[in-house]
């Protein structure tokens, strides 16, 4: 199945809950990647975000003691008494794909869901928010190592292939292991904006925003060469940082030091993308940043990422979000507002 260009409008964002607790289940044989990915991003004290940030627990979803894959033991704060009080849930890597999900927890994930709170799968949690129904009448997608299994063990599930992760609004589903930081920061870049999730992802040390329809699957490694490894990173950063620049394919070979059929192929190992369409969004990536955060006018937001009228960022950005760009920076501006935190 090809990839999906986009799973849900970006207008689709709600800004941040009310309720901040952000609780992630825990229990025994856990996936300790997707575990961390979960307290790096949410758990770590960050006073640069102000009071309003998120608050953050472990909740055992069974008798302890837990122990995650590599045999860390996992101390929690509580049992799934806490997702009970939880505004969003993350259910990390599940222990096994032929492994039954405790009733217990299908109901409690089931009873946040019906009093709003929003549910994250990271990988093969997916498995566990199947097992609960909450991906009933969702798209959905998880590691592509998982999906035969997953949809023989939930034959009426659409699942999405070769994407990093889907937003169906109120349940969120992740690709395998580091594209749940992926989800993460999409979830950030949702609740507070760009610049909240460039901050955590500057700290990460990873990119602020891959858009959740790249592909999470290559057919090819991605080269071994330190130098023309290396000189392809040099060259999306280059490019990155002069957008407002032409950059037909040519200019972008002869940056990275090779040939425009060479370019092709490492932009498809790379990025799943070809040259041309990996451009395209970063520039609407970076209009939507400025449209966000800025009162640029149009016209110099349109110049400044690289498209040489509004007409053209006027079809790119309705392509992506529904939108025009006086639209879409209206709509933002008060969906901020409304969820700003009371004083």
């Amino acid at each position: 199945m090809p990839a999906t260009r986009r799973i849900v409008p970006d207008r689709a964002r709600p800004g941040p809950p009310a309720n901040r607790l952000v609780v992630v289940v825990a229990y025994d044989g856990l996936c300790t990647f997707e575990f961390g990915c979960a307290v790096e991003v949410f758990g770590l004290p960050r006073p640069e975000m102000g009071e309003g940030w998120y608050r953050f627990a472990v909740a055992a979803a069974e008798p302890g003691p837990l122990r995650a894959a590599g045999g860390v033991r996992v101390l929690v704060d509580g049992g799934l008494d806490l997702v009970e009080q939880a505004g969003t849930v993350v259910v990390p890597g599940w222990r096994g794909t032929t492994e039954p999900v405790p009733e217990a927890l299908c109901a409690a994930l089931r009873a946040a869901a019906a009093r709003g709170a929003r549910i994250l799968s990271l990988c093969s949690g997916a498995f566990v928010l199947a097992a609960a129904g909450l991906l009933d009448g969702r798209r959905a997608t998880t590691h592509w190592r998982h999906f035969e299994a997953l949809a023989a063990r939930h034959p009426g599930l659409t699942l999405v292939h070769d994407v990093l992760y889907v937003d169906e609004g109120q349940v969120l589903t992740a690709a395998g292991s580091a594209a749940g930081l992926d989800l993460c920061l999409h979830l950030i870049r949702r609740d507070f904006g760009p610049d909240a999730a460039n901050s955590v992802a500057e700290r990460l040390v990873v990119p602020p925003h891959r858009d959740g329809s790249r592909v999470q699957r290559v057919t090819r490694p991605v080269p071994r060469e330190r130098s023309s490894g290396s000189r392809l990173a040099a060259t999306l950063d280059r490019v990155r940082e002069s957008l407002a620049e032409d950059w037909p394919v040519a200019r972008l070979a002869a940056e990275a030091a090779t040939s425009t059929r060479g370019l092709h192929r490492r932009f498809r190992e790379a990025v799943g993308m070809p040259p041309g369409a990996w451009l395209l969004e970063e520039r609407v990536a970076r209009a939507r940043d400025l449209l966000e955060t800025t009162a640029l006018p149009v016209e110099e937001v349109a110049l400044a990422v690289g498209f040489r009228s509004v007409p053209a960022l006027r079809l790119h950005l309705r392509r992506r979000t529904g939108l025009a760009p006086s639209a879409y920076r209206g709509w933002f501006r008060r969906e901020s507002a409304a969820a700003s935190p009371p004083a």
